[in-house]
């Protein structure tokens, strides 16, 4: 990861600070909280007129492009031979302008370190999500909280008509870059401080959950053992639905512990 200020050449105030993932080419910003619509970029006034400092990575790769060459441009081969680049990278055209554009007066300098006030924030970021059977997501966040939101009630249209409605879109949920986001097929986002303010606490965490995998699930193997079966017979009985697995592979199954031991009962 990369990590430049956002600053105003003219005014030498601090706007903020630009995350750059090299691996997944995403961007992030993150705006000091005491810009307000007259000095905080003018793409980015919606936001802080709601006092949202963290910039969705949609606008903020809208920020970025706005500043460079676009990849259109008709001499575009040209120019990349001329920078002695193999192929067409925004961060790189970014970084040779030092991010100014001729709309404004910002600009970018690399720093090695993330700010306090970013490391903050992050702290509300997500580590991990689960779909559940309710349609509900539970969300694990980086300050140890675990909530759990209905996404129906979020303020967000494409959720709503999109996701709440489609299985398929709803179970392609994961972690975005960072933990900033949650994604849908990497295409629908929903910011990690919204959920974690829409969210119901839920008074267990990570490890918790971690916890209770590694003690209470079983693979193929260690249920054959369970049960002194071969594994022809574990599969007859799971085919006549004596348990049922909680997931499916060629190479085995996992199987909760606790059903594969009620079995034996009788």
């Amino acid at each position: 990861m990369k990590i430049y200020e956002i600053y105003d050449e003219e005014s030498s105030l601090s706007i903020g600070t630009l995350l750059y993932y090299e691996k997944e080419k995403t961007f992030i910003i993150e705006l000091m909280d005491y810009l307000d619509e007259w000095n905080a970029p003018l793409l980015f006034t919606s936001f802080v007129r709601k006092r949202i400092f963290t910039i969705p990575r949609e606008a903020g790769l809208m920020w970025v492009r706005e500043r460079v060459i676009p990849s259109t441009r008709q001499n575009i081969s040209a120019i990349l031979k001329n920078h002695k680049l193999k192929e067409y990278d925004e961060m790189k055209f970014l970084e040779i302008a030092h991010g100014r554009c001729c709309q404004d007066s910002m600009a970018i300098r690399e720093i090695f370190k993330i700010p306090e006030y970013v490391l903050l924030r992050q702290k509300k970021n997500l580590t991990e999500c689960t779909v559940l059977d309710d349609g509900n997501v539970l969300c694990f966040f980086a300050d140890g909280k675990t909530r759990k939101i209905d996404l129906s009630k979020l303020d967000n249209e494409d959720v709503a008509e999109k996701v709440c409605n489609n299985i398929r879109l709803l179970k392609s949920c994961k972690v975005g870059t960072g933990g900033y986001y949650l994604t849908f097929n990497d295409s629908i986002d929903i910011p990690a401080a919204e959920l974690y303010h829409a969210g119901k606490l839920i008074p267990l965490s990570l490890g918790d959950f971690i916890t209770f995998a590694g003690s209470n699930i079983i693979d193929t193997p260690q249920c054959c053992q369970e049960l002194s079966c071969s594994r022809q017979n574990l599969a007859y009985m799971t085919e006549h639905g004596l348990f049922e697995p909680i997931k499916t592979n060629t190479r085995g199954n996992l199987y909760l512990k606790a059903d594969v031991l009620s079995s034996k009962w009788g």
